[in-house]
């Protein structure tokens, strides 16, 4: 009696899983090439520093600074290109040197093919190196389930205004 009791709710189980995995469809690899264009100061300023010393120019090297994001993201290097989506999250300087950020950021896209997809970025990062890999963890709509990596590469700096664009290049699967 026992066994046939533990049966059941096994193969409801399995069916759950079966069904739902042949809804998903097929597997795809995406490869996207995004522009973060990232303002850092001044009246449209797209990052905010909302933790460690706020006085003067952000304090990205500080140990436990924490930092809010709202960049556009363009098609092209070009600040006037289309906006495609935007990066929103937080990041925080999670070293005691100040060499490594740790990153949590919602890709939200905007434009007509992709609008209201999403692609979830996190890791840690090693600010100041040239190249930095973090890891996709997650997607939704047109990007579901995706998993993978990205790669930031600062391609544009004028502090004189605040104004850093971050090349992000990015391979994922999802379904």
């Amino acid at each position: 009696m026992a066994s046939n009791s533990i049966k059941l709710p096994l193969i409801l189980l399995l069916t759950i899983f079966i069904t739902s995995k042949a809804e998903l469809g097929q597997l795809k690899e995406t490869n996207m090439t995004l522009y973060f264009q990232d303002w850092s100061g001044g009246p449209n300023s797209t990052v905010l520093q909302i933790t460690g010393h706020q006085d003067g120019p952000l304090s990205f090297a500080k140990f436990g600074s924490v930092f809010v994001t709202d960049d556009p993201i363009t098609e092209a290097f070009d600040k006037n290109s289309a906006e495609i989506a935007r990066a929103q999250g937080i990041y925080v300087t999670s070293a005691l040197d100040g060499k490594i950020s740790h990153v949590l950021i919602s890709v939200i896209f905007t434009n007509e093919d992709s609008k209201g997809s999403t692609l979830e970025i996190q890791g840690a990062s090693p600010q100041f190196e040239r190249v930095r890999e973090v890891a996709v963890v997650g997607g939704t709509g047109k990007f579901r389930l995706a998993r993978g990596y990205a790669t930031f590469e600062t391609i544009h700096f004028d502090l004189a205004v605040h104004y850093v664009v971050i090349q992000c290049n990015v391979t994922i699967l999802h379904y």
